[in-house]
């Protein structure tokens, strides 16, 4: 029998992982200790005193501590899988919590002790908060370090050429998930022969086929294993995949071959013994679209009354800078196909339309169907910092009231646009255009034409209220620091 044992590169590259989750812990242990000592003080007036003579006070936050960190372990809250990514990490840590706090009140109504109202009332609110602060905290340093090409988990691709390619792309595309392709196995393709698959900046070494993923793991020092198609291995082949690189202390991922869905849509089901995926039809129900309306309707009123100063500031600037009208209107595609003047402040010249043929030959968009300049002639001086702040695009809120756009969406499309989509593009008018949207936090105006329909086509599949919530977040964000905006 072959004794497989963890590569020495595993073991160095997986080292940050274990020193960070230490130092989870450490401030996870520091933020529990500062809550049940700031509930104790708020609720009795007094700091932690194991010597006085209402010690028992202290004895029973230095219980609670330990029960609250107990269960933070039992909730696997610092678990690799879910740390430094998505919302599950801060689901667990809010369930930890109200876990802990929830017994500790059933526990202390049976016994008739007072001292569980006050006290919990102070130390749960501000011990979650403090939790999952200190955890985003961690997520930004992390990223920080990711992003300078630290912290990176080593991966080694299994599957065809496509797949692999697609795969590294992605996973290249933002440094900060912290995935790095260090290696491809090709299923057929043999032996080693030296050869590099290109994807991008990246020049990957092609370490064999399926046969040789062991020893091409020994000489990579991948410490994942992502497999993007298992019907090359077979059953017995994955199973035995699996045990082998158990014992190396590699993990294993395989891509289901589906793109752009979200996790709150997948779940995983075994049936029948199978580990089945199952991907969730879209929420296009009439019950969230009410819902999504009546957001719209109430976000939108109270965004104009708030800016109702910045608006007439801007209408101003507008007039005494240049000639013409305060308002642009553009015919947009909204929802359906169904064609609307969106309101913008203006930001060109009057006669800007009738410049547009002559300028063509300076687009920037790649692919051609937008109209993009990053130094555009016709933009007027008070244009440049309506525009740089999003300020023009305020008036759209009133578009948002006759129902005819959201506040998160798709980007509003041109005629022309829509009159060059195929029957996968025209996904994009299942729902109304949006003044923010994913187009918008992620790079806006710096966004080919491919990756802006990919984001709107992910935004359609995967929409929820909550998504709506972080992209309109992300969109503060991205207007305060002027990201890609021009």
């Amino acid at each position: 029998m072959t004794v497989v044992t963890m590569p020495r590169e595993v073991f160095k590259r997986t080292r940050w992982q274990r020193q960070y989750l230490v130092k989870v812990f450490i401030t996870d242990a520091l933020v529990v200790c500062a809550a049940v000592v700031l509930a104790q003080y708020v609720r009795f007036g007094q700091a932690p005193d194991l010597s006085s003579t209402d010690g028992y006070i202290t004895s029973v936050s230095i219980l609670f501590a330990a029960i609250w960190l107990c269960a933070l372990s039992l909730c696997n809250t610092r678990s690799p899988r879910v740390i430094g990514a998505g919302a599950e990490e801060y689901k667990r840590v809010a369930s930890a919590s109200f876990w802990t706090f929830g017994g500790i009140a059933i526990i202390t109504f049976l016994l008739q002790l007072e001292i569980a109202r006050g006290y919990l009332a102070v130390a749960l609110p501000a011990g979650t908060v403090a939790l999952c602060l200190a955890r985003w905290l961690w997520r930004r340093y992390v990223g920080k370090k990711r992003a300078d090409g630290h912290y990176q988990t080593a991966v080694m691709a299994v599957g065809d050429a496509d797949a692999v390619t697609y795969l590294a792309q992605e996973l290249a595309r933002d440094p900060r998930a912290g995935y790095d392709v260090v290696a491809v196995a090709i299923p057929g393709y043999g032996a080693p022969t030296g050869e590099r698959l290109t994807v991008g900046d990246l020049s990957i070494p092609i370490m064999g086929d399926e046969d040789y993923v062991l020893e091409a793991i020994r000489e990579c020092g991948a410490d994942t294993v992502a497999v993007t198609g298992v019907e090359h291995f077979g059953h017995e082949g994955i199973r035995k995949l699996m045990w082998d690189l158990e014992a190396m202390g590699v993990d294993l991922v395989v891509s289901p071959g589906v793109m752009d869905v979200s996790g709150a849509r997948l779940e995983m089901r075994p049936v029948a013994g199978l580990p089945l995926v199952h991907v969730e039809k879209p929420q296009y129900d009439r019950a969230k679209r009410f819902e999504k309306r009546a957001f719209d309707f109430v976000f939108a009123a109270v965004a104009l009354v708030v800016a109702a100063p910045i608006l007439l500031v801007a209408a101003i600037a507008i007039k005494l800078d240049s000639r013409g009208p305060v308002f642009y209107t553009s015919e947009r595609i909204g929802l359906d196909g169904r064609p609307f003047a969106m309101l913008k402040f203006r930001t060109m010249v009057s006669d800007a339309d009738r410049q547009l043929e002559s300028l063509q030959n300076l687009n920037e968009s790649s692919g051609g169907v937008m109209f993009k300049i990053k130094d555009d002639p016709r933009i007027t001086p008070v244009g440049k910092i309506l525009r740089r702040f999003s300020v023009d695009e305020l008036p759209q809120f009133v578009n948002v009231l006759r129902q005819e756009m959201s506040v998160v969406g798709p980007r509003p499309p041109l005629r022309q646009e829509v009159e060059t989509y195929d029957g996968d593009v025209q996904r994009r008018l299942l729902v109304k255009p949006g003044i923010t949207g994913l187009w918008q936090v992620s790079g806006r105006a710096d966004l080919s034409w491919q990756e802006s329909v990919r984001l709107d086509l992910s935004y359609v599949e995967n929409w929820s209220m909550v998504a709506d919530l972080v992209i309109i977040a992300k969109t503060v964000r991205a207007v305060l620091l002027s990201q890609g905006a021009y």
